[in-house]
């Protein structure tokens, strides 16, 4: 029966059997050493010579199993820089599951060396250095923890569907074109939110789940075309209520799970999103006092965000299906569409003038930053199907487009709706600064490139016109 190398130090003058990888070989004339690496950890095997022919043969990344007797180091041979450093395994017998190719990329190092296509490209040998099996063992007993967490709070976890509908939500959706139903297109999700609601409409109160989310947009070190969100959804709460769950999560998985980290200050502080642009110039200002230390966390609130705001480009608000004036057209979203305004009213407009009390609509909307990152955000949602039209309305939206966009909502609404709010963490963002990595792409298994290739698959790819055909699509050039 295999043992675990993480277990060998408790079985000292005991026979074992042992899998794994070949991490190191040295040979020393009479003797050869390799290290064994399994998923626990990494063990010396000494080859004594009536075993030299067989571990001569061996080479780096080979995958074998060794059955052989543990003894306890000498004094002067232990290796305190690893957990089984007090102890050796003395080989009996070798044999060769699958031989490998000279790896492309090493693994005995961090890969800060290594370039990014190569890291990509070669992605599953990527992944067996030390530094990315930790990331993706902490990522998740991490998920583990907010699982345990939000069930702990009485939100039932619900999945919802992949395959949707093309809906205005900030950037661009990937669509998925229809076999049977030519000429139309589903749309993959930039996020739940339309489903989180309904869910609220059907009474579950409280929501939550691990969603994954696709967004066309550019990317950068802190974004992914598709991405992890932890996403939930309350009814019958307000502002407060919303925060007090986000906060108390935070604690509790950095004391629980990273208790090396500190929280530079709880409960955290709040800032306006005005006094954050004055300020620091940005949305999600990094509040340590300290930032040379990579245990410091300052997590701090931004609320009160503008409801609209002006648009430079005012023809990327027209193509979204808005009619009018072109002083309308200066105007759009500043966030969330569904974000329930305070006072849960809009100004009335007589003439074009009017518009410039857009600027005064506040959003009942919040994001949490941490060290520079927004890691989480969400609002307080309109609930009032007459309130949330207008809210479309007003921006020159012709009501056709409206009702053809988000029809199911207003009529979801009119069954009887809650009042209800939530949020959404960006889970890879939160990793990546729990685990001090740079990007986001350090902790997830198959990411994506900085211009959103899959190097290893080689995506996006061509297909064939038999499934073009099928889709009833043509490629122009």
């Amino acid at each position: 029966m295999r043992t675990l190398i993480r277990d060998l130090v408790n079985k000292v003058g005991e026979q074992v059997e042992i899998s794994g990888w070949v991490h190191v070989r040295r040979d020393h004339g009479k003797l050869i050493f390799i290290e064994l690496r399994d998923r626990s950890g990494v063990v010396q095997v000494v080859f004594l010579k009536d075993l030299y022919e067989q571990a001569d043969k061996l080479r780096p990344e080979w995958v074998v199993k060794i059955t052989g007797q543990v003894n306890a180091r000498p004094a002067n041979m232990v290796n305190p820089n690893i957990s089984t450093g007090t102890i050796e395994i003395l080989a009996k017998e070798v044999s060769v599951y699958s031989e490998a190719k000279t790896p492309p990329i090493a693994v005995d190092t961090d890969g800060s060396e290594i370039g990014e296509e190569a890291r990509m490209k070669y992605r599953y040998v990527d992944l067996r250095r030390a530094r990315m099996q930790r990331n993706l063992r902490l990522r998740s007993k991490t998920l583990g923890f907010i699982d345990e967490y939000m069930k702990g709070q009485d939100f039932v976890e619900v999945e919802t569907p992949i395959l949707s509908k093309s809906t205005p939500e900030g950037a661009r959706d990937y669509l998925v074109p229809s076999r049977l139903y030519p000429g139309k297109f589903y749309a993959l999700p930039q996020s739940p939110q339309q489903y989180k609601q309904l869910l609220m409409v059907a009474g579950l109160e409280r929501y939550f789940q691990v969603a994954r989310c696709f967004r066309d947009e550019d990317t950068r070190g802190d974004r992914q075309p598709e991405f992890t969100q932890i996403d939930l959804e309350m009814s019958f709460v307000n502002r407060e209520d919303v925060l007090a769950v986000l906060e108390g999560l935070m604690i509790e998985l950095v004391t629980r799970e990273f208790p090396e980290k500190k929280i530079q200050q709880a409960p955290f502080p709040r800032i306006s999103y005005k006094e954050a642009m004055e300020k620091y110039g940005n949305d999600k200002p990094d509040f340590r006092k300290d930032k040379n230390d990579p245990n410091e966390l300052a997590f701090v609130w931004v609320i009160d965000f503008p409801f609209y705001e002006e648009v430079k480009d005012p023809s990327a608000t027209a193509a979204a299906g808005q009619a009018g004036s072109g002083q309308r057209k200066k105007w759009d979203f500043g966030h969330n569409p569904f974000s329930m305004p305070y006072g849960e009213k809009l100004p009335d407009m007589t003439n074009d003038n009017d518009y410039d009390k857009l600027k005064d609509v506040m959003a009942m909307q919040y994001d949490l930053a941490l060290n520079g990152f927004e890691i989480a955000g969400g609002s307080i949602r309109n609930h009032l199907p007459d309130l949330l039209k207008k809210a479309f309305t007003l921006l020159g939206y012709e009501e056709k487009v409206v009702i053809d966009k988000f029809g199911h909502m207003m009529d979801a609404f009119s069954y009887g709706v809650p009042p209800h709010g939530g949020a959404a963490i960006g889970f890879d963002r939160l990793m990546m600064i729990l685990l001090n990595e740079p990007n986001i792409r350090e902790v997830i298994a198959f990411s994506k490139t900085g211009d959103g290739r899959d190097l290893m698959m080689d995506a996006p790819s061509d297909v064939d016109d038999k499934q073009m055909k099928e889709l009833h699509l043509k490629i122009t050039k």
